[in-house]
């Protein structure tokens, strides 16, 4: 607090006060009080006011400190007043008292929105898990019919899985620790797995997949980190080009290992670019071709940052679109 702050915030009473030394000043003059012993009283008086006014300053200004320090050394700001040094006065008592009232309000209503949170992601995990078995049913029953039918089916069930897998771990990256574990894992098994989970889609879409320099081993959670390589290669199929093909490559990078993957489709507009890892948003591509979340993308980014892994993405229109995944690496490489 400064002292012009404080001086604005007293006007009205400093004016108050001011007219009412005026008016005694007047009335001691008009009752033949002598100029000399007047000025004496009122110097008198306007150091005494000064004073009382620079004590409030200083106790103020150095009571607003010590409750800036208590509120800055806080983890959790919500529980100011109840750490808060002990009120120096009935205005401060009641104050506080109201503070705590308002925290107490607070938390509560958070609390209970967490536990609405926790229902509804365990019920959202829950229905995953159930719709996965009339899906599996489903691809049993099309294998009784002839090829062309069954390869349109099984390419709409995969992509209902999808859409499913992909409500799962939007579940559960609200609290993604919940369900990891960082452990040693080889890039060629986390590539075999994700290219697995969506070989019907590469396969329907003609997209090729090539590797190169995956025999090295990286730390993460293997599920999350497949996850977001399925979404790179979803993306791959939707906006493939003519002769669709991801290369997916490694390479080494002092303490850590990056990963490439690398497509020859549509491409992103540059001023869409910097948006794409933004909720809900589809851009021009996802637009024109329909059936596009604006999810994947996002979980991707979101997922990256739990796990700590570099996620960077570059593309021209037209000519295809680069994305790097930068894993730790436990050894200087």
């Amino acid at each position: 607090m400064r002292l012009r702050e404080f001086i604005s915030d007293r006007l009205n009473r400093l004016l108050i006060q001011v007219i009412c030394v005026a008016v005694a000043a007047f009335f001691l003059r008009a009752t033949g009080t002598q100029p000399g012993v007047l000025a004496v009283l009122l110097l008198a008086l306007l150091l005494v006011f000064c004073g009382v006014q620079l004590s409030d300053f200083f106790r103020q200004r150095a009571r607003l400190r010590e409750l800036e320090a208590v509120l800055d050394g806080l983890d959790q700001k919500y529980l100011f007043a109840e750490c808060a040094p002990a009120p120096k006065n009935l205005y401060e008592r009641r104050l506080f008292e109201l503070t705590r009232r308002a925290g107490r309000a607070m938390t509560g209503a958070v609390s209970d929105a967490r536990a609405a949170q926790r229902e509804y992601r365990d019920y959202v995990e829950g229905w995953v898990h159930e719709i996965k078995t009339p899906i599996t049913a489903a691809r049993l029953i099309c294998r009784e019919l002839d090829s062309g039918v069954r390869r349109r089916l099984t390419g709409e069930l995969a992509r209902i899985e999808e859409h499913v897998e992909r409500a799962l771990f939007y579940a559960r990256a609200e609290s993604p620790e919940r369900d990891c574990v960082i452990r040693q894992t080889q890039l060629s098994q986390l590539v075999a797995q994700a290219v697995g989970e969506h070989r019907a889609l590469l396969i329907q879409s003609g997209v090729r997949v090539e590797t190169d320099g995956l025999d090295r081993s990286v730390y993460t959670d293997g599920k999350w980190a497949a996850f977001i390589l399925g979404q790179l290669l979803q993306n791959a199929a939707r906006y493939r080009g003519p002769e669709p093909v991801v290369t997916i490559s490694a390479r080494p990078l002092g303490r850590q290992v990056q990963l490439t993957v690398a497509d020859n489709g549509l491409g992103i507009p540059a001023q869409e670019l910097p948006r794409v890892f933004d909720r809900g948003f589809t851009g021009s591509n996802g637009r024109a071709r329909g059936g596009s979340t604006g999810i994947g993308l996002y979980l991707c980014k979101k997922l990256a940052v739990f796990l700590e892994l570099g996620l960077e993405i570059s593309s021209e229109e037209g000519a295809g679109t680069v994305v790097t995944l930068t894993f730790p690496a436990r050894e200087a490489l």
